[in-house]
Parts: structure tokens; sequence; C-alpha cells
């Protein structure tokens, strides 16, 4: 059996901040007006990549493929901040 081990909790406290940075990021830099108008996959896929910033679970979400969803992220202004 493998111990799993942990990072100390310091570092999770800063993946954390990062994490929660990089959403108010792509939260303020998004064109609102541009996401309610999509189709409703799209708009879900493109909110799901705004929280989480992962590309592939939106794409997939969004039924395209990462390149065509990075075309509308960048049309919805959603800067990839990692």
């Amino acid at each position: 059996m493998v111990e799993r081990v942990r990072p100390p909790k310091s570092l999770l406290r800063k993946w954390e901040e990062e994490d929660r940075e990089a959403r108010e990021i792509r939260r303020r830099s998004a064109d609102w007006d541009f996401i309610r108008r999509q189709p409703p996959r799209i708009k879900l896929a493109l909110l799901l990549y705004i929280e989480t910033g992962d590309v592939y679970k939106a794409a997939k979400i969004a039924g395209l493929t990462v390149d065509e969803f990075n075309e509308i992220r960048i049309r919805a202004r959603i800067p990839s901040v990692t």
C-alpha cells in the first residue's frame, strides 16, 4: 500500500489564494452581455471556465474542441489565467 503525502497547509492556502485571484480576474474581465446571449450549453461552459479555469471540462460541456471553446472564450473576453 502506498502512503499518500499531503502538501503542507501553508502551500494549500497559497494555492487556494492563487485560485481565488485567478477566478476574480476572469470574472472582472468577462463580457457578461456576450455570455448571457449564448446558448445554454455554451453559457454553462463559459461560467464553469470562469469559476474553475478548467478548459477541458468547459469544452466538453459545450460539446466543442478545446480550440473551438477557446475561440468563444476569447470573444467573451475571458483571459486564460494560470
